[in-house]
């Protein structure tokens, strides 16, 4: 019997979120930076937020972890993170150590397609693709009500292949942390779209000059808005899904949802678009959420 306080653990490359949920309700919500590049302190981090979130409300709960990367279903140890000093560690196995307790680990943006398929902005849809636009840009997938799960365990990493219909003004090649040239990464997350832009602002500098008409910030966001609807259109394409959820920090930019939607028929291979663009209904706590909830798989 799953316990009634579930904790939820959002490891993010800059904060590290908890949220406690008893009987589906917020209890308990907190916010610290993360420890940068120091694995022994990150693990330190949660387990010092852990503690303190018990202390406070007088009860042990399950624990969900979302991480920017992968478990390997091969050896058990971190993949793919862009928070590079997690690769190669077993951080489930540390935390249950440190923790005397079982934990469920899952990619953030699969606790972000969690969270919304479950009581979120894709409540009842038979599909939904949830993607994060963060620090980095991942995916994830819920199909009738199943968080789906594959044997390399990168089911969603759309921010890992090359951005499609690539031309000119998107600008010279960029590596990718991955080691590849041109993921969509580089181009559609925050500092990789800071970077591109050569504007010396960082992603939400550049949306508020757009905001105030600077015009080169304008024609950075016009160029954001086409490459993120030729990354969208490529999932579509592929999964044809009900529903597309965003999340993480540029998620918030209310232009995405008006100028993309306009933008996909010109890339999805069909002759209207039905699928729907929407924020994530809890807004960039979602994938906090999704990490309790995985209690609930």
């Amino acid at each position: 019997m799953d316990p009634i306080l579930r904790l939820g653990i959002d490891l993010g490359g800059s904060k590290i979120e908890i949220i406690a949920l008893k009987n589906g309700h917020e209890c308990l919500r907190r916010r610290i930076a993360t420890p940068r590049n120091d694995y022994p302190a990150t693990l330190a981090a949660i387990a010092n937020l852990v503690g303190e979130a018990e202390r406070a409300l007088g009860e042990r709960g399950s624990l969900g972890l979302g991480i920017p990367g992968a478990r390997s279903p091969d050896h058990g140890l971190i993949k793919n993170a862009n928070s590079t000093c997690l690769i190669g560690q077993d951080l489930q196995g540390d935390l249950e150590a440190c923790l005397q307790r079982p934990v469920r680990l899952a990619n953030d943006a699969d606790c972000l397609a969690w969270s919304e398929a479950t009581d979120g902005a894709g409540q009842g849809a038979v599909s939904v693709f949830a993607a994060i636009l963060g620090t980095g840009v991942g995916g994830g997938l819920v199909i009738h009500g199943r968080l789906l799960a594959g044997p390399n365990a990168i089911n969603g990493e759309w921010g890992h292949n090359p951005l499609p219909w690539r031309r000119d003004e998107d600008g010279p090649p960029r590596r990718c942390y991955c080691g590849k040239d041109d993921c969509i990464e580089t181009f559609l997350s925050g500092p990789g779209w800071a970077a591109r832009s050569e504007l010396g602002m960082d992603a939400a500098a550049i949306v508020a000059a757009a905001d105030q008409g600077n015009q080169a910030a304008v024609q950075a966001l016009a160029v954001y808005c086409d490459q993120l609807a030729r990354g969208l259109a490529s999932v579509i394409n592929l999964l044809d899904p009900q529903v597309m959820v965003l999340g993480g920090g540029l998620s918030n930019i209310a232009r995405l949802y008006a100028e993309v939607p306009r933008l996909l028929p010109r890339y999805v291979f069909s002759d209207k678009v039905n699928t729907r663009l929407l924020p994530a209904q809890h807004g960039d706590s979602s994938g906090v959420r999704g990490a309790a909830w995985l209690w609930n798989e």
